[in-house]
């Protein structure tokens, strides 16, 4: 068996939900076989991004995981199957969005995945729910460099 790796989880959703949405995921995620969900960030809000549609939910989760990078990604696309995802165009509003973020130190670059993830470091509701668990990953600058996108924590 492999050794676990810690794999960091981006979660989002817009339709429908979206709190619940999150909820379910992140239940969902804690029954993946060979994952652990050893904890998650607070719930933050966000405008669209390069799309329309309502606000969005977001959060960042962490696994302990076995599981090779891209069974992982199967593993969140049937969550997100199961909660009505569809793809009907890029950036469309979904009921559910799951991202490998990061996948222990390792860099993929595959035709279905790339870590880490390619626009993460561009998207403020990626890096505050990240730098909550990961505070070493996600320095001032990058927090600066998206200050203006409007992402605020949500209550409770």
């Amino acid at each position: 068996m492999r050794a676990p790796v810690l794999a960091y989880i981006g979660l989002g959703a817009n339709l429908g939900e979206p709190v619940a949405a999150l909820q379910a995921a992140l239940a969902a995620l804690a029954t993946v076989p060979q994952c652990t969900l050893r904890r998650q960030s607070a719930l933050y809000g966000s405008a669209p991004i390069d799309s329309s549609g309502p606000d969005y939910v977001n959060a960042v989760a962490e696994l302990s995981t076995t599981l090779s990078a891209p069974a992982l990604l199967q593993a969140l696309q049937q969550i997100e199957l199961d909660a009505g995802r569809e793809r009907p165009y890029r950036n469309a509003p979904r009921t559910l969005d799951l991202d490998v973020l990061l996948y222990g130190s390792a860099t993929i670059h595959s035709a279905t995945l790339i870590v880490p993830h390619p626009r993460m470091r561009e998207r403020a509701f990626v890096l505050l729910p990240l730098a909550e668990l990961l505070p070493d990953q996600v320095s001032p600058l990058d927090l600066a460099a998206v200050q203006d996108q409007g992402v605020w924590r949500m209550a409770g």
